[in-house]
């Protein structure tokens, strides 16, 4: 939901801000949104008349950018890197997260499958403990 303009808390992807605002947000000119558009530094959303539309998460990359830019002195080319290693690593973690879930919903399954196989055992056998170990006694033949 939009509240007097600025998206509130938990909806930091919803493009609303033109592009005079959200330089004026991020400190720079806005013909510096449209160089880092270009070049595919920050890819604001569209309208469907092709007008840009930024985010609170656009915002704070654009802030990003110019802090890399301006206090470590990485140019653009490091930058566009630097973005691109930082998704790549969020996709990765992302995909971490739904293969645990996966995988503890594998456990889950075999424990109930073991379960089910466990209560299906007849009353008359006993399960011998691991330690437990059988001779079978043969008499000697005469």
């Amino acid at each position: 939901m939009v509240f007097g303009g600025i998206p509130q808390e938990g909806d930091e992807e919803t493009p609303v801000f033109v592009i005079s605002v959200a330089a004026q947000l991020a400190g720079m000119h806005a013909q510096t949104l449209r160089t880092y558009d270009r070049q595919g530094l920050v890819s604001p959303g569209r309208t469907a008349g092709g007008g840009r539309r930024y985010s609170m998460r656009d915002i704070a990359l654009l802030r990003e950018v110019q802090r890399l830019s301006q206090e470590d002195g990485v140019n653009l080319a490091g930058i566009k890197r630097i973005i691109e290693l930082e998704n790549q690593v969020d996709a990765l973690r992302a995909r971490i997260t739904e293969l645990t879930e996966e995988l503890a919903a594998a456990y889950v399954a075999a424990e109930q499958a073991t379960a089910a196989a466990h209560a299906s055992y007849r009353r008359d056998l006993v399960p011998l403990n691991q330690q437990t170990a059988m001779v079978v006694w043969r008499p000697k033949r005469r």
